[in-house]
């Protein structure tokens, strides 16, 4: 499982220091992909492959798991951390997230993302708030 928040830095060519304790688990490879709101997934190669089947359960008929899916695996490289638990960020993928120097790395439970650490400030913080609404409303059976 991944968990934490930890600012990491963008070399010259495009490598990200994963931080030391997600190593393991990303030691027989991982993906990076696209993520949503602007950032990047990181999935083990397990982690990818129940992604995949997920998503190429959607119905190929509607163009909108069909625009989905293209941008998903589109965009996608898999990627064997070095020595030093670098990745390589594609230049299109560095494009996508709006990367910089530095990045914060998140764990999500079953994936990682990637954020432009001013991105990811801004999120939180809209996140932080809505968070501390949200507990009352899931123990009461609320919606979100």
């Amino acid at each position: 499982m991944f968990l934490g928040e930890y600012q990491h830095a963008l070399d010259d060519k495009g490598r990200v220091v994963l931080p030391s304790k997600f190593r393991n688990s990303l030691a027989g490879g991982c993906v990076v992909a696209k993520g949503q709101d602007d950032c990047l997934y990181v999935y083990t190669m397990e982690g990818w492959a129940a992604k995949a089947a997920q998503v190429s359960a959607l119905p190929a008929t509607e163009r909108k798991a069909r625009d989905f899916a293209r941008a998903l695996f589109g965009g996608a490289k898999d990627q064997e951390p070095d020595k030093q638990g670098r990745i390589v960020i594609p230049e299109k993928l560095v494009e996508y997230a709006s990367l910089e120097k530095d990045v914060t790395v998140v764990g999500v439970a079953d994936h990682i993302e990637i954020w432009s650490t001013p991105a990811w400030q801004a999120m939180s913080a809209t996140a932080d708030e809505f968070y501390s609404g949200i507990e009352e409303a899931l123990s009461t059976g609320g919606e979100i």
